[in-house]
């Protein structure tokens, strides 16, 4: 049975969320009054200035968004869309990756899975869920996959969501991992082997310098090349 994985990326995230909105889903997800109005304090009257060369302009307001760098963003990033992904009704009969999940997500990527109609009417559903806290889906990120163990995946499906065609690719990236449409992971070894021939050639130096002791070197290995090579192996 083939099975569809779409994917979706927001676009500019950070600055798009709205914030009345994530005030509001602060205090529905139970977080006390008292720190949403802290949090609500220190995103309020925010300005920016842009600066080319020496000339930098006036300061302007920035009224959406969250601010670039704060510790406290990702996590305020992670409510608001956490909030819309647990409005998603997911259909039961869809692909369900050890059993538990049909849609995963990690920061501003997520990939939706399932038959064909699944990922469609979740997608579709998160759309208009994230519409209203600002964010928008990158036009060049819509994408998805039709995976199969045999040679006779179907190609003759066209997904449109929010009257956008998502393109067909025969594989793309997770999390760094590469996921192919017929669940093999030749390419995924290739590309970590790679991964570390560079990451090799990178400290090459260190590694045949006489100055450093045999344990520093394989300290050097172990930190720096092996998780190269082996990351994402226990998930």
């Amino acid at each position: 049975m083939n099975q569809f994985i779409s994917s979706i990326d927001f676009k500019k995230a950070y600055n798009s969320v709205r914030r009345e909105v994530l005030y509001k889903i602060l205090i529905e997800f139970g977080i006390p009054r008292k720190l949403v109005r802290l949090i609500k304090m220190s995103l309020t009257e925010t300005y920016s200035r842009v600066r080319v060369g020496e000339n930098v302009s006036d300061r302007f307001p920035i009224r959406n968004g969250l601010k670039q760098g704060d510790d406290l963003s990702p996590l305020l990033f992670n409510f608001a869309l956490e909030y819309e992904i647990r409005r998603v009704q997911v259909n039961q009969d869809g692909l369900k990756p050890n059993g538990t999940h049909q849609l995963l997500a990690y920061a501003n990527d997520v990939k939706l899975g399932g038959s064909i109609h699944t990922p469609k009417e979740n997608a579709e559903a998160l759309v208009a869920g994230i519409w209203e806290i600002g964010l928008q889906i990158r036009a060049d990120k819509r994408k998805y996959m039709v995976t199969s163990r045999g040679q006779n995946a179907e190609r003759n499906h066209s997904v449109r969501i929010d009257n956008s065609t998502f393109e067909r690719v025969e594989d793309f990236k997770y999390l760094g991992t590469t996921i192919t449409h017929q669940n093999s992971i030749p390419e995924e070894i290739e590309s970590r082997l790679s991964l570390e021939n560079a990451c090799y050639h990178s400290v090459q130096n260190l590694l045949s310098s006489r100055l450093l002791s045999k344990n520093i070197k394989i300290k050097i290995y172990r930190t720096i090349i092996l998780p190269v090579v082996l990351y994402g192996c226990e998930t």
